[in-house]
């Protein structure tokens, strides 16, 4: 009987590309995930890595076994859920993750009312973005994650991941009340070629997001304050020194002498809940009627004063 530790390894090698990677998931040591593959290949008999450059790739065995792995993964994970649709009592552990916008407005609601129902129930939360959720959420990292699918850029979810749309957003623009076109109601981002920008840090997902679309738009935005959060851009605007792309779904209350108007084209955006269909069990069916309630709370109300 193969050694189900060893087995996880060799599958978080096969996800995650790199055995440093594989042990960061795992929470070991790259020495420890290196020990379980080589008593693994002992136990099989044939090789299952091989060198590639400093690293090692899988090889045909070795993706075979991983494979199998995943699918055992799966079954097990089945299994648990199976066994705790047979308590009375929601328990065990939920982790959750979500994009920063409903971080701020509907998960801490949503998560108040899923332990105030569910008082045994161990929540933990983690706050990123689609590109890290979805990966995060195919590992077993999270249970159950809130992303989002811009119409400029859909999001491809993998197999094996059930989900459906709770929310439907739009991203604004932010324009100092003394701008030229802030008496608008709507505004061209391609009229807005000359400014200065204020959106978020490089390698983050509305950075590329920003800056592709506007690159479609015909310019390479002007992009001067790299800034972590929507409120804190939104200041820069108040201040003269840029404009800025923010959600609606983040609910920042604009600054005297900001003004939020639609954009042309319009930046729409669809919020998903994903989780494991696999992992169907009823702390996550708990989480899923939480979350979609919180949503469907959410009001209309306009951001501009």
């Amino acid at each position: 009987m193969l050694n189900l530790e060893r087995l996880r390894a060799l599958h978080a090698v096969a996800e995650t590309g790199s055995v440093a990677a594989a042990a960061r998931d795992l929470h070991v040591t790259p020495s420890g995930i290196s020990q379980q593959l080589n008593k693994l290949e002992r136990e099989v008999g044939v090789p299952l890595l091989a060198p590639q450059g400093r690293g090692v790739r899988l090889t045909e065995a070795g993706w075979v076994l991983a494979r199998r792995t995943g699918e055992v993964l799966s079954v097990l994970a089945q299994a648990e859920a199976e066994i705790a649709s047979l308590q009375s009592e929601v328990t065990g552990r939920l982790r959750v993750g979500a994009l920063v916008s409903p971080s701020r407005t509907v998960l801490p609601r949503a998560i108040a009312e899923i332990k105030q129902n569910h008082p045994r129930l161990e929540i933990t939360f983690h706050e990123g973005e689609s590109e890290e959720l979805l990966p995060a959420l195919i590992r077993r990292d999270l249970d159950i994650v809130v992303v989002d699918s811009w119409s400029t850029a859909p999001v491809e979810l993998p197999d094996g991941i059930s989900f459906i749309p709770v929310h439907d957003d739009v991203a604004v623009v932010a324009l100092p009340a003394s701008h030229p076109l802030a008496d608008n109601k709507i505004v061209a981002l391609s009229d807005l070629s000359d400014q200065a920008w204020a959106t978020w840090t490089p390698g983050t997902d509305f950075h590329a997001f920003t800056v592709r679309m506007l690159r479609a738009q015909g310019f390479d935005p002007r992009i001067e304050y790299e800034v972590a959060e929507f409120p804190a851009q939104v200041e820069f605007v108040a201040q003269g020194l840029a404009v800025a792309l923010i959600p609606r779904l983040a609910k920042v209350v604009p600054p005297e002498g900001v003004r939020m108007l639609d954009t042309i084209p319009p930046l729409g955006r669809s919020i998903y809940l994903a989780w494991r269909t696999d992992s169907d069990r009823p702390a996550v069916r708990a989480a899923v009627e939480a979350l979609r309630r919180q949503f469907d709370a959410l009001d209309g109300q306009p951001l501009n004063p």
